[in-house]
């Protein structure tokens, strides 16, 4: 397949990421289909609280348990909600191989405002080779970039030199940082003052908003959404002592959503809620006892 495209005039750009943004799971029925009508009102509940925008096939989506027609109809439903409230679209795209990933991205044309991809997990290319990978990716790619650094499922760590290089990359919109605490790399990177940073560690949301980040895709912020969106506001009005307040209660939504693999605590308050259906996950997960 020849995936060589131009970069659209949108990418050249830049589009700008902040707030919260909620990487939605993919709630099934008792007969394990598709709960379309749970997805749907879970993703109209998070904008109406406030969220920025979705994120679709996410990791907590357990978008690789899910066919490709399914895939296609989680991806139709957040598209329409979003372009109802005027949100942003991100979809999970990727692979560990570079032209399989670019034919992945050109999948999603049309249908998303960006596509999160992670760093390649596994084969550790090293900083050269990960700047190699997304700079072709982003170059050919229909829609902004989003890379997730994740360096505790990748293997590959980044310092931060090399994500101010991804940053300003045309055509990446940001990146979805999620290192598993904050070190003097952390610092570094957002004492740069780039835009696009997202907090992907839920649970360090708070610390990481009072350097600078731009905002946050959290799974937890599935549950008390609009405290996720007023703790984001605090921070950008400088209310520290409410900043701070909000950050240690929502510390606390985030350790019960994450008391299990992602996605099987989550699933399970939602469905404590009444907002899904089952609790189930899709093998090699199990569902949290």
């Amino acid at each position: 397949m020849n995936w060589t495209r131009t970069v659209t005039a949108r990418q050249a750009s830049r589009m700008e990421l902040h707030g919260i943004h909620v990487p939605l799971v993919t709630p099934f029925t008792a007969d394990g289909g598709l709960a379309l009508d749970a997805l749907e009102q879970l993703a109209r509940d998070s904008l109406e609280a406030g969220a920025a925008g979705l994120v679709a096939l996410g990791t907590t989506g357990e978008p690789g348990s899910l066919s490709t027609a399914e895939q296609d109809a989680v991806i139709e439903v957040c598209r329409r909600v979003t372009t109802e409230h005027g949100a942003v679209l991100t979809v999970g795209a990727g692979h560990g191989g570079t032209a399989r990933t670019a034919e992945a991205l050109a999948a999603l044309g049309g249908r998303t405002d960006a596509a999160l991809v992670a760093v390649p997990a596994f084969v550790r290319p090293g900083e050269a080779g990960v700047l190699a990978h997304f700079r072709t990716l982003a170059a050919h790619s229909p829609v902004p970039l989003v890379i997730y650094h994740i360096p505790y499922r990748t293997g590959q760590p980044l310092g931060a030199a090399t994500l101010l290089d991804l940053l300003a990359t045309p055509g990446v919109a940001g990146v979805k940082y999620a290192p598993g605490g904050i070190d003097e790399e952390t610092v570094a990177l957002l004492a740069a003052e780039p835009r696009g940073v997202l907090a992907g560690d839920d649970l360090f949301l708070s610390p990481l908003l009072a350097l600078g980040a731009d905002g946050g895709i959290l799974a937890s912020a599935h549950l008390e959404t609009a405290r996720f969106v007023a703790l984001h506001r605090a921070w950008q009005d400088g209310d520290a002592a409410l900043a701070r307040k909000l950050g240690a209660e929502l510390a606390e939504v985030s350790r019960a959503a994450f008391a299990g693999p992602n996605p099987t605590a989550l699933k399970a308050l939602l469905h404590r809620d009444g907002r899904i259906p089952t609790p189930a996950v899709r093998l090699p997960l199990l569902a949290h006892a």
